[in-house]
């Protein structure tokens, strides 16, 4: 597109804009983002004009008056009206005559086109770069309306201070104006669970009133941590024995011996009637004690005579007293049903999946003193929650019911690396995921994924996704590499990203800028499938301004948007 000499000096780059055109006898307005604006002179590149520029720095006939400035526009959507003067979704198939005038776009006239779908419309924030809000649209995962009919993946990425998390708990309120839909956020760092607990989150200047929004939804949120999380299997219960100073007191390497070791307490203490909620009597312990002490279980862990005699003689002089209270008590109260509020987890998933709560499980272990807690029990314990939720989706479709839930995953990277972990436990719960996200998209189960970086992340993940964002920080080497595979070019839309500043380099924290591109069908400007540039809001009132229902006002979003002008 030519830039007119009106428009020479405004700011382009970044600017939502639209163009009017006749296509089969009705009019139609095409939609996009300016990702580009190059700046020519063909009397500059004329040789003899160059060698008088160098001298003299300028020729006044033709610096600056024949310059011309080509803008490049990227596409988004496009719009028919019809001869009642209402709008519907169209594409693009002529080509616009020469001349015909291009705008930029402002409220208004995203208000008039968006008309029909008003109630859907949910923002995050501006235009990149300008002042329109940009709308997005966050649809349950069942049918009827406001619903896409299936759950579908979404990620997060961006550096560490890019905005994420603050993003993350946006989409959320998004998702909580739909009553019912269900959200579990799995939260290995706690911040979620923070912010909950504290009833405000975001980074400096976004105190988001977290509790305070999605109550007034309707919707009940909950915290449970690991002093409120009761595990219920044995073998989960084995691998944290295994993973426990129990045998490494005793003496014993972490081999094959030491997983019989915990094989044999455990079928022990099955056979004896012994049962998980039990495990913290003195009496469950004096029963794995005392299975330490049978030659014929010591024969099955250790082959050679002298190494029996090693473990029997450390058992021997341990201090039994000690073991218990300082060795097993942690490790047994994890399954302890007694524990004061404490519930199961598959409590937390019926609490999700069935009265569609919204619920984060802190599983970081701050709220934790008592309980024997690592990286280990942590992977363990996601284990156990992905399998669950696999679980009751396949028996839900089974009866034909959607579920109808997002699951929330922080730091996904550490859970689904691109290369396979070394430990067991962390390569179970990253087969885990790539299943799920492969298999419960049509059970109405759709995961959010949080990740600093996109070159460690699995493929199959990112190959699921349908709508992305991508924050400040991935703008070289194989981070730079893996957002041109995802966006499908490095055309004028990566360059458009490449110029994200960093939010921290701002003079003040008031004026810190968040900026995201976003691929796929996150808005009605969207479906064409190019990107879209959006600054996510950095003040709560811009944010609850925008978006009233979350604030409990009756207004229209174009109404508080006047009287906050």
């Amino acid at each position: 597109m030519d830039v007119l000499g009106t428009a020479v000096q405004k700011k382009l780059v970044g600017e939502l804009a639209f163009l009017q055109f006749v296509q089969d006898g009705k009019d139609h307005y095409a939609l996009g983002q300016i990702t580009e604006v190059e700046l020519r002179n063909v009397w500059h590149e004329d040789p003899t004009i160059r060698s008088l520029i160098r001298q003299r720095g300028g020729v006044d006939q033709i610096s600056e008056r024949q310059d011309t400035h080509l803008g490049r526009m990227t596409l988004s959507a496009v719009f028919s009206e019809n001869s009642e003067g209402k709008y519907a979704p169209s594409f693009l198939g002529t080509v616009p005559s020469t001349g015909t005038n291009i705008y930029l776009v402002r409220d208004q006239v995203l208000e008039t086109l968006l008309e029909p779908f008003k109630e859907e419309l949910f923002y995050l924030g501006r235009v990149y770069g300008s002042t329109p809000l940009l709308p997005t649209w966050f649809k349950h995962f069942g049918s009827g309306r406001g619903g896409a009919g299936e759950a579908y993946h979404l990620g997060i990425f961006g550096k560490s201070g890019s905005g994420k998390s603050v993003l993350a708990k946006l989409i959320l309120f998004a998702y909580a104006r739909h009553a019912d839909m269900g959200a579990i956020v799995i939260d290995p760092q706690g911040e979620f669970a923070r912010d909950l607990r504290s009833g405000a989150a975001g980074h400096e200047g976004l105190q988001l009133p977290v509790r305070e929004i999605i109550e007034g939804l309707g919707r009940q949120a909950e915290v449970l941590g690991v002093s409120d999380l009761v595990l219920d299997r044995w073998d989960i219960f084995e691998e944290i024995l295994f993973e426990s100073q129990f045998f490494e007191r005793l003496g014993m390497r972490r081999n094959n011996n030491r997983e019989l070791a915990c094989a044999e307490i455990v079928a022990h203490l099955k056979k004896k009637k012994v049962t998980l909620k039990s495990l913290p009597e003195r009496a469950s312990f004096d029963q794995a004690w005392a299975l330490l002490h049978d030659e014929k279980a010591l024969a099955r862990i250790y082959n050679q005579k002298d190494r029996r005699a090693g473990l029997k003689d450390q058992v021997d002089s341990a201090d039994r007293d000690a073991f218990f209270s300082e060795v097993w008590s942690p490790v047994a109260a994890l399954f302890d049903e007694s524990r004061s509020g404490a519930r199961k987890v598959t409590w937390a998933i019926d609490a999700v999946l069935k009265e569609k709560k919204f619920l984060v499980l802190d599983l970081s272990g701050k709220d934790n003193e008592d309980l024997y807690w690592n990286a280990r029990i942590q992977a363990l314990t996601i284990q156990k929650v992905i399998s669950d939720l696999k679980q009751r989706a396949e028996m839900a479709y089974e009866d034909d019911k959607s579920l109808n839930t997002l699951v929330l995953i922080d730091e996904a990277a550490r859970l689904a690396p691109r290369e396979k972990p070394d430990d067991a436990v962390e390569q179970r719960v990253r087969d885990q995921l790539i299943d799920a996200v492969r298999t419960t998209r049509k059970y109405g189960l759709g995961w959010l994924f949080i990740s600093q970086t996109l070159a460690s992340l699995h493929q199959e993940i990112l190959n699921q996704m349908r709508i992305m964002f991508f924050g400040f920080g991935l703008s070289l080497g194989q981070e730079y590499d893996a957002v041109a595979r995802l966006v499908g070019s490095r055309g004028p839309a990566l360059d458009l990203y490449r110029l994200f500043r960093d939010p921290h380099s701002a003079f003040s924290v008031e004026s810190r800028e968040y900026s995201f591109m976003t691929v796929g069908p996150v808005s009605p400007l969207s479906f064409a499938g190019t990107p879209l540039f959006l600054s996510v809001f950095n003040s709560v009132d811009g944010f609850l301004a925008a978006n009233p229902r979350l604030a409990g006002s009756g207004q229209t979003g174009s109404a508080a948007l006047s009287e906050e002008q």
